[in-house]
């Protein structure tokens, strides 16, 4: 080590280090101490807080590529979790540049000091270009973030807490996230003058299985007129049937598909055998590709980014989506009747499936877009179609 990189070791006060060895040093920020977890990259250009508290980033560090952090500051009604499980997504978090004050009339908190609250590691000073190069040659990596105050950092022992984590495969984390008791949601998509208002009439009720499910998914079904009612992965089929829903939507949530259908594959079978339309987001798609015989796999730097480009192959339209998964489903295992609706134009993977002849489709992508474009809000239309037929 030459001079000048003692220097920047010694004015040090975070790190991250990944489980290969490889380790940056940084400025720390957020909650002081140590946290495990996936480190991924995420294009997102806008909605960092929205990224932060989507509960399917559960066990995950999150690396912005876009430089400049912190510019909106933070406010209490751009949270994504619906429950108080939901409240710890993201471990932590690493950027570029040092967090820029707030400049916006809706932040109510510094980003820094949101981080704290949260609990989230914040790293910045990092070269997130060479990281993000690092993911896409060799994959997402098991890392250990670090904010010391006081600037003792002990590499090794990052490093060797990297190498210990068990990672995300055959993690059921969807088990951590979601709601204890069934919740009813009416809150409809913010708007400009009256913020978040509830909707006058619900035409239909939905019941959502909770595995993260994201707040402006819940939003999106009351813009189309369905009441929510929100309930555990772990609920039988005999009480969601008691509460007479019209349709149910497979939420988004954390972790490895197959092994939260090892938990929920009961219940699920039941769903899909019965005659309600069913909407599968996210890791509701892919748990619904399991039910359906297929099979799912993890993938090497996983799809995160408000910029990705999908096609529905039914209309050919291409739209511009939201995503957030580090799962796919391999179409390859695609049984008979259940056919691709959506794929990947970035790598031609699978983004959405229909059954034929029963009202069941599902995307992988977040058509919410919080944050992201809104060119796939047609999804939650379409869905209230198949509950009208």
């Amino acid at each position: 080590m030459d001079k000048n990189q003692s220097e920047f070791a010694s004015q040090a006060s975070g790190a991250i280090a990944l489980a290969d060895g490889t380790v940056f040093l940084g400025t720390g920020s957020g909650k002081a101490g140590i946290a495990v977890g996936e480190l991924c990259f995420n294009t997102a250009m806008t909605g960092y807080q929205e990224i932060l508290t989507d509960p399917s980033y559960a066990q995950q560090v999150v690396m912005f590529t876009f430089p400049h952090i912190g510019n909106v500051g933070a406010n209490p009604e751009d949270h994504e979790e619906s429950s108080g499980n939901a409240s710890t997504a993201a471990v932590g978090t690493v950027f570029r540049d040092p967090i820029t004050p707030p400049s916006n009339w809706r932040a109510e908190d510094h980003f820094d000091a949101w981080l704290a609250k949260r609990g989230i590691v914040g790293l910045s000073g990092v070269d997130t270009r060479a990281l993000t190069r690092l993911i896409r040659e060799k994959g997402m990596q098991k890392c250990a973030i670090q904010y010391a105050p006081d600037g003792k950092i002990d590499t090794a022992a990052l490093i060797k807490a990297a190498q210990a984590w068990a990672g995300l495969e055959a993690a059921d984390l969807a088990a951590n996230v979601d709601v204890d008791a069934a919740i009813d949601h009416s809150e409809r998509l913010w708007d400009l003058a009256a913020g978040f208002a509830d909707q006058d009439h619900a035409e239909k009720h939905v019941v959502v299985v909770d595995f993260g499910v994201k707040k402006n998914i819940l939003r999106n079904l009351a813009e189309v007129g369905a009441r929510a009612t929100v309930v555990s992965g772990d609920i039988a089929f005999d009480d969601v049937k008691a509460l007479n829903p019209d349709g149910i939507v497979l939420a988004n949530g954390p972790g490895d598909p197959a092994a939260t259908f090892e938990r929920s594959g009961e219940l699920l079978s039941a769903l899909v055998e019965s005659e309600w339309p069913i909407l599968g987001i996210c890791l509701g798609h892919q748990l619904l590709a399991l039910t359906l015989g297929a099979k799912t796999m993890k993938m090497e730097q996983g799809h995160h980014g408000a910029n990705h480009p999908v096609q529905d192959l039914e209309t050919g339209k291409v739209e511009i989506v939201s995503m957030n998964h580090g799962f796919t489903v391999d179409t390859a295992t695609l049984p008979k009747g259940v056919e691709e609706s959506h794929k990947s134009l970035f790598d031609g993977t699978n983004c959405g499936l229909k059954v034929a002849g029963k009202p069941i489709i599902s995307v992988q992508h977040h058509p919410e877009a919080s944050p992201g474009p809104q060119d796939s809000f047609y999804i939650f239309k379409r869905f209230m179609d198949l509950m009208k037929a």
